[in-house]
């Protein structure tokens, strides 16, 4: 028997000044088992990053074929595929036939050597771009139920939560 998976449920304000996008959204995250707390919120970071209204969560670790979030048009056509993590070549450059625009968060200590063997293969696709997230303290702002408010602006992201706020400076790799 597969073991189900953790809902949790977060409210997301988002103040994107660099896009002028300003919206709330109801989000409910379902954290497959061997999902761990600091990769869900990397995609609800993710998802802040790049909030439209066709935005969503996909299967995801439960699907290999899917990525973590994707943006499709009323047509079903993929404009975007965001991955987490350090996804294999095949599949970016599947991913890349695939979508419009794909973008990778990167956000595990091991990413300089990931991003080295990659770099030179990826950089001239026009629709890919990968960056990192340094993860320090993230984890630990994972409850069952969230409220958050984020700020984003050239790169910046500012996290608050209840009384606390963290800030997160988004690298771009390529």
């Amino acid at each position: 028997m597969a073991i189900k998976p953790t809902v949790f449920k977060a409210e997301l304000e988002i103040a994107d000044v660099s896009r002028s996008y300003y919206g709330t959204h109801s989000l409910t995250l379902a954290r497959h088992s061997s999902e761990t707390d600091e990769r869900m919120m990397v995609r609800l970071l993710a998802f802040a990053l790049h909030a439209h209204e066709q935005l969503s969560f996909t299967e995801g670790l439960a699907n290999a074929d899917e990525p973590a979030l994707w943006q499709k048009d009323l047509t079903g056509a993929l404009e975007l595929w965001v991955d987490l993590g350090h996804p294999e070549e095949k599949r970016l450059l599947k991913a890349c036939g695939r979508a419009n625009q794909v973008v990778v968060y990167a956000y595990a200590s091991s990413t300089p050597i990931w991003w080295k063997g990659l770099s030179d293969r990826l950089r001239g696709t026009a629709n890919f771009s990968a960056f990192l997230i340094p993860v320090s303290g993230l984890a630990a702002l994972a409850e069952r139920t969230m409220k958050f408010h984020c700020t984003i602006q050239d790169g910046q992201i500012w996290l608050v939560h209840g009384e606390e706020t963290l800030e997160i400076e988004v690298t771009r790799l390529a």
